[in-house]
């Protein structure tokens, strides 16, 4: 028998006043994005915002609906956009922010699965790690250097040839 470990590192910030402008930037703007969250179930509202390499800036934000499970999380929504209006152009960094209708919303929170699986291969397709900035309204801030990292021994188009 051989035993192996997973691990990655990731860089934990007090509050977005210790990130660098850019960051703070699209941190802020993914919790203004949030505003924009259809989340009539939940409560739950998320926003995403993205820096792609070519310099766009791209939202998005869940959308539930009444068929409850088959909703489309903020990561995704901003993912299909992009890759839209934006064919094969990487993203550089991904600020994902959140607001609990009945809770509090002051700590990161992290892609759900499938998130992470339509992440790993959005940066398995381009090419290109898409830095992760997760944080709430408040509070500490989590900064990932590539979504894959959330999502190991993943399962790839690798494994359909």
């Amino acid at each position: 028998m051989k035993k192996d470990e997973y691990r990655f590192s990731f860089e934990i910030y007090d509050s977005i006043d210790e990130l660098s402008e850019e960051d703070a930037w699209l941190l802020n703007e993914a919790r203004e994005v949030t505003e924009h969250a259809y989340a009539p179930y939940s409560h739950f509202h998320v926003g995403a915002v993205a820096k792609l390499a070519n310099g766009e800036i791209v939202a998005g934000s869940n959308q539930e609906n009444a068929s409850f499970p088959v909703g489309l999380c903020a990561e995704r929504v901003l993912l299909a956009s992009a890759s839209s209006l934006y064919p094969k152009v990487p993203i550089e960094s991904l600020a994902i922010s959140y607001q609990a209708g009945n809770g509090d919303s002051d700590h990161p929170i992290s892609p759900c699965g499938i998130c992470r699986q339509s992440l790993q291969e959005f940066e398995s397709r381009v090419g290109h790690p898409i830095r992760l900035i997760l944080g709430g309204m408040e509070g500490k801030i989590y900064v990932i250097p590539k979504a894959s990292s959330l999502l190991p021994l993943a399962f790839t188009s690798e494994e359909l040839k």
